[in-house]
């Protein structure tokens, strides 16, 4: 009997040790990478005094990992040999970017932790910092992720939301991470930041009837109605204050200025109208609701404990 009441016990001592292993925690890293934060911190500033816009971009990048698997840095992998990984896939090809600050980053600890720090977790905390060195609101970063083997193409291409959905099309892909519609509207409020290239808001200047029409002509000056005619030329996500991380987002959505057809869709008779006028009106609100919502996303899916791996390099998976 005393020998049960033992294997028991260590039964449970064994579960909850793996629970507790599998959470991620701000502390991970306290004893085994203590000056993580500084070194993440201090290249970052580095990008951002080199192109103001990284910041938004690393936001994007954290985004568009964590919705294909999960928070588990596949978007990072090359296509190697026979590998095909998320780089190619629509949303993300000749779009996203930043994938060089994450290499310097990577080196960087390195030199001070080596094999220690995943992949995941810079980009979880470069997001955070690229927000913050913007004059956005900064959050605890919950750390422990291990990074991927694999990544999904397939899954690139159909989970990523196009900036041609719906509200409700929004909802429901944000609603399959976890994310509440609240989560959503706040989470958007990213585009506060950044640049978007022409081919996606083309439909929302010329077809769309949900927009201040001088907004939609000073847009038409830099983006040709042809299709195939300059794709990538960028236009501000945010007319008024582009590289300043506020609440600026929201008031072009109230006056009809959002840029993707995406963005004005939060605005535009919907569930969403009432939290997009509290967010216009209340800095603070969206600022609170925007890092929870980071944490939130953060969250989804994390590979913890003996899975995954810990990249050396960010761009390949280790040899084995």
């Amino acid at each position: 009997m005393a020998s049960f009441r033992t294997w028991h016990c260590l039964v449970a001592l064994f579960l909850l040790a793996s629970a507790a292993h599998g959470q991620l925690s701000p502390s991970f890293y306290a004893t085994t990478c203590p000056t993580l934060g500084l070194i993440v911190r201090a290249t970052m500033i580095k990008a951002l005094l080199t192109e103001r816009r990284m910041g938004a971009s690393l936001v994007r990048l954290f985004f568009h990992d964590c919705f294909v698997q999960g928070c588990d840095g596949s978007i990072l992998l090359d296509d190697v040999g026979s590998f095909v990984g998320e780089k190619g896939a629509g949303p993300n090809a000749n779009s996203v970017r930043g994938f060089e600050v994450i290499d310097q980053i990577k080196a960087n600890v390195e030199l001070l932790c080596p094999g220690v720090v995943s992949c995941a977790d810079i980009v979880a905390l470069a997001a955070r910092d690229g927000t913050f060195l913007l004059g956005g609101p900064t959050w605890a970063v919950p750390l422990g992720r291990r990074d991927s083997t694999t990544a999904s193409l397939n899954l690139a291409n159909s989970d990523l939301p196009s900036p041609a959905s719906d509200l409700a099309t929004l909802i429901s892909a944000f609603g399959n991470k976890g994310l509440s519609a609240r989560d959503m509207t706040a989470l958007s409020g990213a585009h506060t930041i950044g640049f978007a290239q022409c081919q996606n808001f083309r439909g929302h200047i010329y077809n769309d009837t949900d927009i201040n029409a001088a907004f939609a002509a000073l847009r038409q000056r830099t983006c040709p109605a042809a299709q195939g005619s300059g794709d990538t030329n960028l236009a501000p996500l945010d007319v008024q204050t582009q590289l300043v991380f506020d609440n600026a987002y929201y008031r072009n959505l109230v006056g009809q200025r959002g840029l993707l057809h995406s963005d004005q869709e939060l605005f535009n008779g919907g569930s969403q109208d009432a939290l997009v006028r509290q967010y216009s009106a209340n800095p603070a609100l969206f600022a609170s609701d925007f890092a929870a919502a980071m944490v939130k996303m953060g969250n989804i899916s994390p590979l913890t404990g003996s899975a995954g791996q810990i990249r050396s390099n960010c761009r390949v998976v280790n040899s084995s």
